[in-house]
């Protein structure tokens, strides 16, 4: 169920938790308030320092961003925040009982959703009409891309059963936990209410998590008595306005400022940057899944994007049989090849059945192993291999050309399989965006054509690598 009752607002000195019901490309770029106060300004004013060539502008597709309006050389500090500025929760950060009420609703959050934890946060001071960082929080968008606020149809649009798990999943954990946050603040006195009395309901723990799912970073916080820091997120106030890029011009470093125990969070040119260029931060080496879940945006021919399979003996040979491979034993190993099969963890109680095609490996080495592995006969030529020779693609056809073969032409039947589990095709799916979409349906086209993409190029790859094999074997019986 999508989390998609939502009730426009109109914010005023009062500052409702409320969230914009249908989005629109212009309202992603909307504010929560018309006019908000200059952050520019703002982080000056409270001890950072910014850069005199940072503006804040337009970036193309990407929203507002951060832009260079002159050159500047690498190295340079582009923005830096003492301690004060981000945004933070622990359960050290206060004392009264607004905050112990937080602390106690954040340790039923499932760690897989940390950005909740710090979207408790987000919330208290959103609805704190004095609070420091309201010159932030009103710079925040209205609504955001991410596909719990998509509607429903939408949702199904996405047509990729692990994503759609995903956002189903989070979805009722919102649901569920609207109830808990009542339950946790209905007999509060106005002064320990951590929201001022104010509702909260899915609409707007949604758009706090997307908002801090989208802008936080990990970072490092408390340092322990033994030296070590406690992985924190925290959001960075102008810092979070960087666009990504896989190849990014700046960088965040933390240092502890200099007299104090308290850390400074710098982001630096880590290339030299020209006039009019955007600033831009590697979110991280992540699929499109994770990008359009937290982010609100794909990549296009992201190097990192894969498929998810189970593993499973019967649909393997089911594969195998499609791809004319003969003698199939997927689903009925010999002992010796459930043996191996335990040992990739794919057999077994606790089995991972969980594997991937695409990305930088292009085909999960425990599939590519287990495959090798189930269409050899002799037991003896494959335990003359450890196991991360037969993980490895780059290996060269360790159990022979026939063998690799084989394995590669199961593994594009796979791949033909999962194309076919698609409703659309890809020509479909450009044709639905010529003709015009809502933001949110265009988002999830996209995100379907990129995994379509995904499972060609692995079947195109493999084809050129057989056809390689099949070349060399063909020379060698010649000469």
């Amino acid at each position: 169920m999508a989390v998609s009752k939502f009730v426009m607002a109109s914010l005023t000195n009062c500052r409702p938790l409320t969230c914009a019901a249908t989005a629109t490309a212009s309202s992603y770029q909307e504010r929560l308030v018309p006019h908000p106060p200059d952050l520019i300004k703002w982080v000056r004013r409270e001890g950072g320092f910014v850069h005199q060539a940072i503006k804040i502008s337009q970036d193309g597709t990407n929203g507002l961003g951060l832009i260079a309006s002159h050159d500047i050389p690498k190295g340079s500090q582009l923005i830096v925040l003492p301690d004060n500025i981000p945004l933070k929760f622990g359960a050290e950060d206060g004392v009264d009982e607004a905050h112990s009420v937080l602390v106690k609703l954040a340790q039923n959050i499932p760690d897989e959703l940390w950005a909740m934890k710090l979207g408790l946060k987000l919330l208290q001071e959103r609805a704190r009409v004095n609070s420091f960082w309201w010159p932030y929080i009103s710079n925040l968008p209205q609504t955001y891309s991410v596909p719990i606020f998509f509607q429903g149809e939408d949702i199904k649009n996405l047509q990729y059963a692990p994503l759609l798990y995903q956002v189903n999943r989070r979805c009722r954990f919102l649901l569920d936990f609207e109830q808990e946050v009542k339950r946790a603040v209905e007999n509060l006195k106005q002064n320990d209410h951590p929201f001022g009395r104010q509702d909260v309901d899915a609409s707007s723990l949604g758009w706090s998590m997307s908002a801090v799912s989208s802008r936080a970073f990990r970072l490092y916080g408390k340092k322990l008595p033994d030296g070590t820091c406690i992985d924190a997120p925290m959001m960075l106030p102008l810092i979070d306005m960087c666009n990504h890029a896989f190849n990014p011009n700046a960088q965040i470093i933390q240092e502890q400022d200099a007299g104090s125990a308290k850390m400074l969070i710098k982001a630096v040119a880590e290339t030299p940057i020209k006039q009019n260029d955007a600033i831009l931060l590697n979110y991280g080496c992540l699929n499109n899944d994770l990008f359009l879940l937290d982010y609100g945006f794909v990549i296009p021919s992201n190097p990192y994007d894969c498929i998810e399979l189970k593993y499973d003996g019967a649909f393997l040979d089911a594969a195998s049989v499609a791809a004319g491979v003969s003698s199939p034993k997927f689903s009925s190993p010999a002992p010796w090849q459930q043996q191996f099969l335990s040992q990739l963890n794919l057999d077994g109680e606790a089995a991972n059945l969980k594997v991937t095609l695409g990305g930088q490996e292009l085909v999960d080495g425990r599939l590519l192993a287990a495959l090798r592995v189930l269409l050899a006969s002799d037991m003896e030529m494959v335990r003359k291999h450890d196991m991360d020779t037969l993980k490895s693609l780059s290996a060269d056809a360790p159990l022979g050309i026939a063998n690799e073969v084989a394995a590669y032409r199961t593994i594009i039947a796979l791949c033909v399989i999962a194309l076919e589990h698609f409703p659309t095709k890809i020509m479909e799916d450009e044709s639905s965006l010529k003709q015009g979409v809502s933001a949110s349906t265009e988002l999830a086209i996209q995100f379907r054509i990129q995994k379509k993409s995904v499972i060609i190029d692995v079947m195109r790859d493999l084809t050129r690598r057989a056809k390689s094999l099949l070349s060399k074997d063909t020379m060698a019986c010649q000469g």
